[in-house]
């Protein structure tokens, strides 16, 4: 994986011959070793999570392995570093533009009570998946419980979220209801038609916005309508760069 079989710097990968640059761009001269590597891979040699791995993927709580597409995640990485030259953080643009919530946050009522302490938008630059699949953010006011020895959600944090997400969207997304079975008998995946919608809460240490509470929802091949109905309208940044 990487450049080079092309002989190219990782910053001029993806990038048309007549614009690239002999020195790297600002937003790319520090990068973890995994960023470096998806950046200086080509675009073509991407592979694209079908919907089966997706869910296997979260079920075995290996999150850090999701990835955006090279050029991609180059866009991503360029528009933060913007958005800090111009609102201080990332979280100011989110909390500014995006959620448009004042500091401090303060929820009217208790998880999940009150409509106006949750806020459903796509996420703004998707991981590299099949084009079918539908990735939301659920932004709270209120905070998602966290067992402090582990770092995980706490059981009743777990249980709430999964009656919030089984109300606002196993509704009106198909699925078999396996989701619990399938976690205590991961060996036996692949004999039950997994449910078209699943959730998941990233590590903090792979959370891109810390100070924003947030979970995510992946939908397999919605109804467009519904997704713009539960978003109230919502544009996803990367259709406008």
């Amino acid at each position: 994986m990487g450049s080079l079989n092309k002989g190219l710097p990782y910053w001029q990968v993806n990038i048309p011959e007549d614009e690239r640059t002999e020195d790297c761009p600002e937003f790319l001269r520090v990068l973890s070793a995994k960023d470096k590597g998806i950046i200086s891979t080509p675009d073509e040699d991407y592979h694209v999570n079908t919907w089966p791995e997706v869910q296997k993927l979260i079920l075995d709580n290996r999150l850090e392995l999701f990835q955006r597409v090279p050029s991609e995640l180059r866009k991503y990485l360029d528009y933060n570093w913007k958005l800090k030259q111009e609102y201080g953080s990332v979280m100011n643009f989110i909390l500014t533009r995006r959620l448009h919530w004042d500091l401090p946050i303060t929820p009217k009522g208790k998880p999940f009570e009150c409509e106006e302490d949750i806020k459903i938008l796509w996420n703004d630059w998707p991981y590299g998946l099949d084009k079918r699949i539908v990735h939301l953010v659920v932004w709270t006011k209120f905070d998602l419980k966290e067992d402090p020895a582990t770092g995980d959600l706490t059981e009743e944090a777990r249980a709430e979220i999964d009656a919030y997400v089984l109300k606002t969207f196993g509704s009106r997304v198909p699925s078999d209801h396996v989701r619990h079975i399938i976690l205590r008998l991961r060996s036996l995946i692949t004999h039950f038609k997994l449910k078209q919608y699943i959730w998941f809460k990233n590590w903090r240490s792979l959370k891109s916005v810390q100070a924003v509470e947030h979970f995510h929802v992946m939908l397999f091949d919605p109804d467009p309508a519904f997704i713009d109905e539960v978003t109230n309208g919502d544009v996803p940044l990367i259709r406008k760069v």
